[in-house]
């Protein structure tokens, strides 16, 4: 079994539902496991401002799924939720991005692990402190040091 992170957002159809239900829906995927999620978080929109706050949380899963079948399992799993890709940053029902994959690093045209932005994104690193304080992303460092960047920028616990 493989350890992989998942980060999850929603901010259409009762987002707090969508991402607590897609949390649990994780277990269905074939060969994979839940291990832990974090608390849930608001935050702004980022990209596209004309929009309602995200609910967002990541999941830390154990699957037997190789990297690139786990994203394909994600994004069934969105399209499941009635997900929709009209714009970048565009509202979603749910959104799945695969962060890490052990520590495999993987640039192609399908899928970059670990996940090339998010680093830069509090409402990934603060949720996935919560859950994986001692992980250290490639050359970008130790989680807990980089969501401390992050602390006053508008990342709510809920």
């Amino acid at each position: 079994m493989s350890r992989a992170y998942i980060a999850l957002g929603s901010n259409l159809k009762s987002p707090e539902e969508q991402v607590s239900n897609a949390l649990a829906e994780l277990d269905s995927i074939t060969g994979t496991k839940l291990i832990k999620a974090s608390s849930l978080y608001r935050t702004a929109p980022i990209g596209y401002d004309n929009q309602p706050d995200f609910i967002n949380a990541v999941a830390e899963i154990e699957t037997s799924l190789p990297p690139l079948d786990l994203l394909h399992a994600l994004l069934a799993l969105e399209t499941t939720y009635g997900r929709e890709r009209p714009f970048p940053n565009a509202p979603r029902v749910l959104d799945l991005d695969l962060l890490t994959y052990e520590d495999i690093v993987l640039n192609s045209e399908t899928l970059t692990l670990p996940h090339p932005r998010m680093h830069e994104r509090g409402f990934v690193m603060i949720p996935l402190a919560e859950i994986a304080p001692d992980l250290v992303i490639g050359q970008h460092g130790k989680i807990t040091k980089l969501a401390q960047d992050y602390a006053n920028q508008g990342v709510e616990r809920i």
